[in-house]
């Protein structure tokens, strides 16, 4: 019998076009098409377009990239270079 995992749901929140938002958009793009083809789904939010976001959101730090599916939530702050510190706060094995 074959394992369904639940798909992931991932939103990052950046601000603008900035070198670290633009690192994260990047880094997430790769990461997930070399690890979550197919099981993933990612919004990106600019944070400068939609501020209120941040406070609804719980978001202090820029970029940050949350995991809501599955639960529990996840956050991971920074531009997401270390690819293995993603992969271990989302659970994915690599």
């Amino acid at each position: 019998m074959e394992e369904t995992r639940t798909p992931l749901k991932l939103t990052l929140y950046v601000a603008g076009q900035t070198p670290k938002s633009v690192a994260a958009i990047r880094n997430l793009e790769r990461i997930a098409s070399e690890h979550m083809a197919g099981e993933v789904e990612v919004e990106v939010i600019d944070l400068r377009q939609h501020p209120q976001l941040a406070r609804e959101h719980n978001i202090v730090a820029i970029p940050t990239l949350v995991r809501s599916l599955p639960v529990p939530v996840a956050k991971i702050i920074g531009d997401l270079s270390d690819e293995e510190k993603v992969l271990v706060h989302l659970k994915v094995e690599g």
